[in-house]
């Protein structure tokens, strides 16, 4: 009998699986992996790390301070430095605002309150890389400017010095507790003479942060019974070591109290010795790292990836004591023993990808997490967001706290209180801060109501498909429609003309429009790095744009687009191929979107150029801030073959693996092999997967194949190949039931006018029925475009299938034909208020410069003349300045108006001096008013001073910085 020859092949096929499946063995480690960890990658560039000891999402970062200040010193060390201030107990790995750096400690060899900064001899001490050690658990580095070797090393909450001193001679330590951030309080008590006990509260990023702490010494503290009349916050301590042995310091901390810390470092380190707790610490590390084994012959992709597990294993922080002890989001003392409590929950980075890897190899750690969510939301009465040491900082968008959630209970990690979650979740949702007042009543933010209007509309989508997702898990059936229609609101910031996702600005959209322009519509990106953000639905933003091939050519212009960024300056934005920037997350994801559009083979050159130049086994080797582990679990991922590019889909989208073998150790004690046969440089190419014996044809894999454990088999190929091309082997998430109708949109026509404007409205969904109204007029259906003459109210909705979108208000403004307005300095485009016209069309900016309803001028004065048509008499001229000092948004130093009948010939008739700025909360708005007792004019022009340089005191002044002028509304009555 003759086989068919497909039949034929797929008998090889399966042959070749099933010897293959027979010959994997889980992979082998051939050395210690902790030597494969480097902490100096990310110290360098923007990476924002730190090298110094701690244990794995410990509480204690035991590390050096090379930096005091700066976007990069967030962590306190940067690789480019060379003077050490000392070492202290907390630090925040890759975050973009700094903060942490408590209890400094500094060995030196004379008394010297003078941390060095100003330049003069001071105890900080020069220090060469050639004599600095860094490992998980350890550091070790010797202080070139005294000869003092340091070695750190840590357990979970306390931590140990070890000092050699060159000679038995002045061997003193410096304690500050003013290093870093602005001390509220705090103090220092030496209680016997190997003892002190301290506590610090301090303010920066976290605005009431307070910790505890508890120090022993190995050496007697010479004149230890000194007293003082107010306990210092700046301490110095000599030491009795007549033959210079090693000093040892042990100190615990704690959040509770000094008695948290006395506990925290009597049961964990107790009497044991520095060379035991490093051991120790660094057997956790080796566990920790255990839990995914790979093989390969490239050292530095080994050392690359340990990093990258290691960083991602650095944040969230235990935040509770041995006893249970903990302070929670009301700043009050609570207790449990029957989860861990965390801080620090960088979730709108480690959402990603981060937490998707916590469900794979911290399936009861994940646990904790959700339950820390819960004991917040009973504190403090919402979610994290971006919580740190019990402060809500107010820190980026979206309620991202919801999919970490969903994924886990939708993965089957369940050991909360799941109605109680989803209570959670749904408040989290239902408030009416940061846009959702707006989201829930127009399916969309508008410009003018919130800023970055555009990604929080998104991020709010995918958030609330998740609660539908988990809804839909409990039998939920009303919440699992109300928040599968939500999930839809990204069709309300698509523009179909421009094909980006965009801001909606008075029901217009917000223009003139440039992609590449960084502005306030979008979170730390433009419309380029958030146009491709609606992983719950990639199915109906397929549809949006008009098909796959539209997908395809889209992102092959993302990848190839001219990698320079317009608008506002934005520092997180880096790691560019394009407009890609991997250097901040909302870009993750989009590498593996090829694979929705069924041509994988991008994915893979994608996912392989980004995996091999994008991270480096240097210092600089992070392409933008790690933030918390999100940058290092994306590449944890993706080095091992694939993606979570939908958390609570239970689907993860296959890319190219970078190792010959990976396996993941999981906790129910399975493991999950993954292999990569014939894989090299220039193979990078999938030829063909085996999964568990059977041929995988389509390009991704669930949840559960993973955890129940087993063989994923990559054949590779040197040349881009037909697999999981074909239609129905791609990976889908589409939103098919209780769809919504998209809000229509003005398409044509200006809201501000002279005479008249021609008015076009549009709808997304060009099968929907368009209703409009002007005033109290009865709704009509919209078929041809009209005229708007006078100030009118114009009332827009849709509907098709008996369903109904929202109704949208716009008034049009109607400015004086015969006023008009030159403007002899130049606006930014980002902070355009509207256009020419704005600072005359009679609508007000709001205290949020964000909303776009000012107009912004960077370094530059503001000259701007208004022609009232003829001489009229002027009986009052006033005009709106903003100021918003955190935002470099600063009062005018002058303000002068003058006046001419011919507009060459201007007289002054008022001047207003503005004294030298100091510091300021919040944003004001400051009204200038001129009484000009009827004096007549035709031109008006009104010159306002910008400030220039930063003041010293502020956080730009070291950058140069320069001020911006907000300006808006010039009234003449």
């Amino acid at each position: 009998m003759k086989l068919p020859i497909p039949f034929f092949f797929a008998l090889v096929i399966l042959f070749t699986a099933c010897k293959e499946n027979k010959d994997i063995k889980p992979a082998k480690k051939d050395k210690s992996l902790i030597s494969y960890v480097n902490p100096f990658i990310g110290t360098g560039g923007h990476g924002h790390t730190y090298p110094g000891a701690t244990m794995p999402f410990g509480m204690m970062q035991l590390s050096p301070d090379t930096r005091l200040d700066g976007w990069d010193g967030c962590s306190g060390y940067h690789y480019s430095d060379s003077y050490i201030y000392g070492f202290s107990h907390t630090h925040l790995s890759g975050t973009g605002v700094s903060d942490y750096g408590d209890i400094l400690l500094m060995p030196t060899n004379e008394i010297n309150f003078n941390n060095g900064a100003d330049g003069k001899k001071g105890y900080r001490a020069h220090f060469s890389h050639d004599n600095e050690v860094a490992e998980p658990g350890y550091y070790k580095v010797r202080l070139d400017s005294t000869n003092i070797d340091v070695e750190l090393t840590v357990s979970k909450r306390s931590g140990m010095h070890k000092y050699q001193f060159p000679s038995s001679e002045n061997q003193i330590v410096i304690l500050d507790l003013e290093h870093r951030d602005e001390l509220l309080g705090g103090s220092v008590q030496i209680i016997s003479e190997t003892e002190i006990i301290g506590f610090r509260n301090s303010k920066a990023w976290a605005t009431d942060q307070r910790l505890f702490f508890y120090t022993q010494f190995s050496h007697k503290i010479k004149d230890w019974n000194r007293r003082y009349e107010v306990l210092p916050t700046k301490l110095h301590l000599e030491f009795e070591n007549p033959n210079n042995e090693s000093v040892f310091v042990k100190i615990g901390i704690s959040a509770v109290d000094i008695e948290g810390a006395k506990k925290n470092l009597e049961e964990e380190i107790g009497d044991k010795s520095f060379e035991l707790v490093k051991q120790e610490a660094q057997g956790a590390w080796e566990s920790q790292l255990e839990k995914i084994v790979i093989e390969s012959d490239n050292n530095d992709y080994k050392t690359n990836f340990y990093t990258s597990l290691y960083h991602s294993m650095l944040a969230p922080n235990l935040y509770q004591d041995v006893d249970g002890r903990y302070r929670g989001m009301d700043l009050n003392i609570h207790q449990t023993t029957d989860f861990d409590y965390y801080t620090v929950f960088s979730l709108w980075d480690t959402y990603r990808a981060g937490h998707p890897l916590y469900t794979i190899i911290e399936e009861e750690r994940t646990n904790d997490f959700i339950n820390t969510f819960l004991a917040k939301y009973d504190e403090g009465g919402i979610m994290p967001i971006w919580d740190l040491s019990a402060n809500y900082t107010g820190c980026m968008i979206g309620y991202h706290a919801v999919p970490v959630i969903a994924d886990a209970y939708l993965k089957g990690i369940r050991d909360y209180d799941a109605e109680k979650a989803f209570e959670a979740m749904k408040h989290s949702a239902t408030r009416d801060h940061l846009g959702l007042k707006s989201y829930k009543e127009f399916g969309f933010i508008p410009v003018e109501e919130e800023s970055e209007s555009v990604s929080k509309t998104l991020e709010y989508a995918y958030d609330d498909w998740t609660i539908a997702q988990m809804a839909k898990a409990m039998n939920k059936t009303d919440d699992y429609k109300t928040y599968t229609e939500r999930a839809q609101y990204y069709k309300n910031v698509f523009d179909p003309e421009s094909q980006f996702m965009r801001g909606r600005f008075r029901n217009t959209w917000f223009a003139p429009f440039d992609p590449y322009e960084v502005n306030f519509n979008y979170t730390e990106a433009n419309s380029w790095q958030y146009s491709y953000y609606v992983p719950q639905d990639v199915s109906g933003f397929i549809n949006l744009l008009g098909g796959k091939d539209k997908l395809e050519a889209h992102l092959d212009k993302l990848f190839t687009a001219e990698a320079e960024t317009s608008g506002r300056d934005q520092a997180d934005i880096t790691g560019l191929i394009g407009q890609y920037a991997h250097g901040n997350e909302p870009s993750h994801h989009m590498a593996y979107l090829y694979n929705f559009v069924n041509k994988p083979f991008k994915t893979q050159e994608k996912v392989h150029q980004i995996l091999t130049e994008l991270y480096t086994n240097t210092p600089d080797g992070i392409s933008g801030n790690e933030d918390c582990g999100q940058m290092s679990a994306w590449y944890v991922f993706s080095s091992i073959g694939f993606y979570p590019v939908t958390p609570a889909s239970n689907q993860y989208i296959i890319g190219t693996p970078l190792f010959d073998k990976a396996t993941i150790n999981l906790e129910n004690g399975k493991h999950f092999t993954i292999q990569a046969n014939d894989l090299s440089n220039e193979n990078i190419y999938i030829e063909s997967v085996v999964l568990n014996g059977e041929p995988l044809n389509h390009s991704y894999i669930s949840h559960e194949d993973i955890m129940k454990g087993g063989h994923l088999v990559f054949n590779m190929s040197s040349q881009p190949t037909e697999w999981a091309t074909l239609e129905g082997q791609e990976p889908k998430t589409s939103i098919d039931e209780h769809l919504i109708v998209p809000v229509p949109f003005i398409a044509k026509g200006d809201v501000a006018f002279k005479g008249e404007t021609e008015v076009t409205l549009e709808n997304v969904d060009k099968e929907t029925e368009i209703l409009y109204k002007l005033n109290d007029d009865e709704f009509k259906v919209y078929e041809n475009a009209f005229i708007i003459s006078e100030p009118t109210t114009l009332v827009v909705y849709a509907k098709k299938d008996g369903v109904e979108s929202a109704l949208i208000t716009t008034k049009f403004y109607k400015i004086d034909p015969n006023i008009s307005i030159k403007l002899e300095t130049e606006y930014a485009n980002q902070y355009n208020g509207g256009g020419q016209n704005a600072l005359i069309d009679g609508i007000y900016g709001t205290q949020d410069f964000r909303t776009g309803t000012w107009q912004g001028y960077f370094d530059e004065d503001v000259i701007a003349t208004v022609d009232l048509g003829s001489i009229k008499a002027i009986n009052e001229i006033s005009v709106n300045f903003l100021q918003d000092q955190k935002s470099w948004i600063f009062l005018p130093t002058q303000v002068e108006v003058l006046i001419s009948n011919d507009g060459n010939e201007f007289k002054s008739i008022f001047t207003k001096n503005y004294d030298a700025p100091e510091p300021l909360e919040g944003s004001q708005i400051e009204t200038l008013n001129s009484n000009l007792k009827s004096k007549k004019a035709r031109f008006i022009k009104v010159i306002a001073k910008k400030l220039g340089k930063l003041p010293e005191w502020h956080l730009g002044y070291e950058h140069d910085g320069r001020s911006w002028l907000f300006v808006d509304e010039i009234t003449i009555k």
